[in-house]
């Protein structure tokens, strides 16, 4: 297709007409940084469709960046393209802010990591205490520089504040904990717990914030099943974890390029972005 703007592990975005961008959500995995050799069929509509779910859930929140996703109203030459059907959206073209705005309910990962060392989260000091996977007594925000190449890397809120001033930033720090608020609890209620998540943000035209790129998708935030949480070790998930399993345990970590992936794991890793995507929206997967 023309006009490609940008080709990401997962997405690209090609240029629409002056106003407006196409989003298209590709079937490539990445684990460790590197992106697999083997696709995951059907990921790339599970994750839009996902994304478009949580952004009309959080709708009266904030706006969002999403026009429409029927191909039969994209702009010339996309118009009626079938291979964009349910994996693309057309969205306002934004003024995106340089940062990730992550959010944590629960301290795992690299936040556990840091909280080990340090008895800190990303710089910021937490309750004392805490056991892998607890539950914060409230979401806390954690920023990151949105990275060209490599790692992002974790930032202040006073860092952040200092770059965009102190009313946007906390704005951005204020929405991003309410549309988690909002989305785990919904999940919650779906038996899924939503450990955290990181969202993008940008301004309109008339300067007001508008929440972009993808929403809570299992690329971009860690589900856990309800039923077998336990406090004190990791937890089962519904993301690519099974994929970083098996690429640790045959010496495949972030080794590149990466291996072709057999199809029992393929098929495995589908599997549980299907099962996500039917459990929190309670529609089966076509």
């Amino acid at each position: 297709m023309a006009d490609k703007l940008f080709e990401g592990k997962v997405r690209a975005v090609f240029s629409a007409d002056p106003d407006s961008l196409l989003i298209v959500t590709t079937d490539r995995i990445s684990a460790y940084d590197v992106i697999m050799p083997t696709p995951i069929a059907d990921k790339g509509k599970i994750l839009n469709s996902l994304s478009m779910f949580w952004f009309d859930l959080t709708k009266d929140v904030v706006k969002n960046h999403v026009i429409t996703t029927d191909v039969s109203k994209y702009p010339y030459p996309y118009t009626n393209d079938e291979t964009l059907r349910g994996r693309s959206m057309l969205v306002k073209r934004l003024k995106m802010l340089p940062f990730e705005c992550i959010v944590r309910g629960y301290i795992t990962g690299s936040a556990w990591e840091s909280y080990q060392k340090d008895g800190t989260v990303c710089g910021q000091k937490v309750a004392p205490g805490l056991i892998e996977s607890d539950k914060f007594p409230e979401p806390i925000f954690t920023p990151s520089t949105k990275a060209a190449e490599g790692h992002d890397i974790n930032v202040s809120y006073e860092y952040m504040a200092n770059e965009l001033g102190e009313e946007l930033a906390s704005k951005v720090r204020d929405t991003t904990i309410a549309v988690y608020k909002r989305c785990a609890e919904y999940a919650a209620g779906r038996g899924i717990i939503i450990a955290d998540t990181k969202l993008e943000f940008g301004l309109d035209e008339k300067g007001e914030l508008v929440l972009g790129d993808e929403v809570l998708t299992p690329d971009s935030s860690r589900f856990w099943p309800a039923a077998d949480y336990k406090p004190g070790q990791g937890q089962s998930s519904y993301d690519k974890q099974y994929l970083r399993n098996w690429l640790s345990d045959n010496g495949y970590k972030g080794v590149s390029p990466a291996p072709e992936l057999p199809a029992d794991v393929v098929a495995a890793t589908r599997a549980k972005y299907v099962e996500a995507y039917e459990i929190l929206t309670g529609e089966k997967f076509n």
